[in-house]
């Protein structure tokens, strides 16, 4: 199976569907319900962020919904013709990283939360959730990158270079992922541990029944939205090292649920529970004031005075 026969610039006889890469035409329906799902996030993502003025969640979070709609726009051009070289290119360029930037808005979140329920049950600062995860993954980015680009050329020779550097990127991307949800288990193992071990106070049994169910949302949509990448991420190390037509590229069904559902969900759950929303102390308007009240008083308490604030303005 070669990548791209250079004589076929169309479906004919000569050059049949089960000729292409994919080996099948993307279907329809499919990628246009996907294609609407990112553009909407996209567009909803820059909203919330320019309300709430959370610049570099924005970015990501954006940048990552809007490739994911180009991309499954490169996937309705393949489903014209399955032959078509710019959607191909548009589509893999733009699957591949996209996934990328969603991750790194949830690492951007992860230094607020830790100094929010308290930096000292961490294993590291929380200063370094965001230098070393945001690092790995903008390394990860530009491995995948450089290794689309190279996949995308019409160098025959080159594409097992590049197919090789995208195996590498996604893989060393789900490695960082791993090690993040071992750092934020150790967390909240360490936190209910902390717990559990002291005289619980009737203030605090209170308190942890007044929990705003609102918070318990974004952590529980957060953490699925993490894991549904990483399941992605899982997915694609394989369908990738495979080379290009291997039998699992070619299975258009694995790939809509473990890819494209995947990345939906997370994107989806990413906006419906928007962190200034539902975590207002990560905006900069509230941040100050956020980490000044820390000391003075419980997480439950900051919080409340925090979602009181934000119904206010609304």
């Amino acid at each position: 199976m070669v990548h791209y026969h250079q004589l076929c610039t169309e479906v004919t006889p000569q050059c049949p569907v089960s000729d292409t890469t994919y080996g099948y035409r993307p279907n329809l329906a499919a990628n246009i319900i996907l294609l609407v799902i990112f553009s909407v996030c996209t567009l909803a993502q820059i909203f919330l962020g320019v309300r709430h003025r959370l610049r570099a969640f924005t970015v990501a979070a954006a940048v990552g919904c809007g490739g994911e709609a180009i991309g499954y726009g490169g996937r309705i051009m393949m489903h014209a013709n399955p032959w078509s070289q710019a959607g191909f290119k548009v589509q893999i360029c733009c699957l591949v990283l996209a996934p990328s930037f969603l991750a790194a808005g949830i690492y951007l979140t992860l230094k607020h939360l830790v100094i929010f329920f308290g930096a000292e049950k961490s294993r590291i600062r929380p200063g370094l959730y965001t230098v070393i995860f945001i690092s790995c993954d903008v390394l990860s980015i530009l491995v995948q990158a450089g290794g689309g680009g190279i996949a995308a050329s019409d160098e025959s020779n080159l594409v097992k270079i590049g197919d090789d550097l995208i195996v590498a990127g996604i893989s060393f991307q789900m490695v960082t992922m791993f090690v993040c949800m071992c750092l934020a288990a150790d967390f909240g193992y360490r936190l209910y541990k902390d717990h559990s071990m002291r005289d619980v106070t009737m203030a605090e049994v209170e308190e942890g029944r007044e929990l705003p169910s609102s918070f318990r949302y974004y952590a529980i949509c957060s953490s699925v939205a993490f894991v549904c990448i990483f399941i992605r991420c899982i997915y694609r190390v394989p369908e990738m090292a495979g080379g290009w037509g291997a039998p699992l590229m070619r299975q258009q069904a694995e790939f809509m649920v473990l890819d494209g559902a995947m990345i939906a969900t997370a994107a989806i759950l990413m906006t419906v529970a928007h962190p200034g929303i539902f975590f207002p102390a990560i905006g900069s308007r509230n941040r100050k004031a956020a980490l000044i009240e820390r000391d003075a008083a419980s997480p439950i308490e900051s919080l409340q005075t925090d979602e009181v604030a934000e119904k206010s303005r609304v």
